[in-house]
């Protein structure tokens, strides 16, 4: 039926791989491409083992248009999968534009050498896609992503305006190391350091980040594996919100992290090793925090020994019908050692590779379709939250009485 171009080949990729070669009645044709060849070429060697799909796979540098138009020409894709870096976002948009091809991505742009991530930048191609005929989904890996869907889901079916939405994101899993980021260290390293905001009576609020002392956190009390002590943070989904959710007056992102986390990155940051300016170390220049995403354990390779369960969803107020407010909580719980049995990955690359291979299934059978750039809580979300629960990732809607702070 159509062809997908994935680029990028970390864990995530994996997953988006397997996945799209799991339904062969939608991705009759999958290619791969990122700066290391062999890392594409060790996915497709195991899907083919796994599903005895073949993957055609090439190297591409992704923070050149021309060499990143080269390869979308070679394979004449109906659609490109973005599962690189953030910042190569708009390197591949400039290159689906020249080629003349769709666009989903996963992570908004950020600038590699500012820790600050936005959509502006991505938004500012509205009317170059929408002039092309081409359609660009930003954000769809789960938050942002799935969060962002059940939003929609809520506006859609549950109320007619929403005051308040929390999105919890919990990581109750262990993968036995001392210390380990569950993606790229370097996105998630700066993404966690950075001073926190979140909306509330129309105006962004800044708070401290959550290694300072007087950083915001509380226990929730989580579905399956309980409460855990969960920190604000700004998190990209929100700036698109604000925007599509009716009548929303506040939005919250909240994320677990043990104590052991904390104290190992505030160690780290410390010392410097969290910088990402260039620094001299005997005659060369040195980037402190790509030297130590070397150091640390591949995200990739966390699957195999990792046990426990992500728990990641949205609690909503709100009201119907001009009643009184009520709550409800829409979420999932996944399983890390179910997902490397399924796709040898974690739950974390599960739960972004997973709902990447939805959107794409939802663009390339035209359930979703437009010209111009879209964040995928425009889109209707009811195929979209179908086919994932039928991919992995069930969800649950429940009514929601527990705690959560002013």
């Amino acid at each position: 039926m159509a062809k997908v171009l994935i680029i990028g080949a970390g864990g995530v990729s994996n997953v988006v791989v397997r996945k799209c070669a799991q339904h062969p009645e939608v991705f009759t044709q999958i290619a791969l491409a990122s700066r290391t060849k062999s890392k594409c070429d060790a996915i497709a060697e195991a899907v083919k083992k796994a599903y005895g799909v073949t993957v055609e796979t090439d190297r591409v540098d992704a923070d050149d248009v021309a060499d990143t138009v080269r390869v979308i020409k070679k394979f004449a894709p109906d659609l490109v999968v973005n599962v690189a870096l953030p910042y190569q976002d708009l390197t591949i948009m400039d290159a689906c534009l020249e080629a003349h091809v769709n666009y989903l991505d996963t992570a908004n742009y950020e600038p590699k050498d500012v820790a600050h991530f936005e959509y502006s930048w991505q938004w500012a191609y509205q009317e170059k896609f929408e002039k092309a005929g081409l359609m660009a989904v930003l954000g769809c890996g789960f938050d942002p992503g799935v969060t962002n869907l059940f939003c929609a889901y809520a506006q859609k079916h549950l109320f007619d305006t929403i005051r308040t939405v929390d999105i919890l994101d919990c990581n109750a899993g262990s993968h036995g190391h001392a210390f380990a980021t569950n993606f790229n260290p370097e996105i998630n390293i700066r993404e966690v350091t950075q001073v926190v905001r979140h909306w509330e009576d129309g105006q962004w609020v800044e708070s401290p980040a959550i290694l300072d002392d007087s950083s915001i956190h509380f226990d929730f009390d989580y579905p399956v594996v309980g409460r855990k002590d969960s920190y604000l943070l700004y998190h990209e989904e929100m700036e698109s919100l604000v925007k599509h959710i009716r009548g929303l007056e506040k939005i919250r992102f909240w994320m677990t992290f043990s104590q052991n986390y904390i104290n190992h990155l505030r160690v780290l940051q410390n010392v410097g090793m969290t910088r990402i300016d260039p620094v001299e170390f005997q005659g060369q220049k040195i980037v402190p925090i790509q030297f130590l995403k070397a150091l640390l354990p591949d995200p990739g390779s966390l699957g195999h020994n990792y046990s426990g369960k992500t728990v990641i969803g949205c609690v909503f107020e709100g009201r119907k019908n001009g009643g009184e407010p009520f709550r409800k909580y829409i979420y999932n719980v996944c399983d890390h050692a179910e997902c490397y049995k399924e796709v040898e990955a974690q739950a974390i690359s599960y739960t972004t590779g997973v709902p990447a291979m939805v959107g794409a299934m939802m663009m390339l059978t035209g359930v979703w379709k437009g010209a111009g750039v879209f964040n995928v809580e425009q889109l209707d979300p009811d195929p979209f939250l179908e086919k994932l629960a039928a991919s992995g990732l069930p969800w649950t809607v429940t009514d929601f009485e527990g705690y959560l702070p002013e």
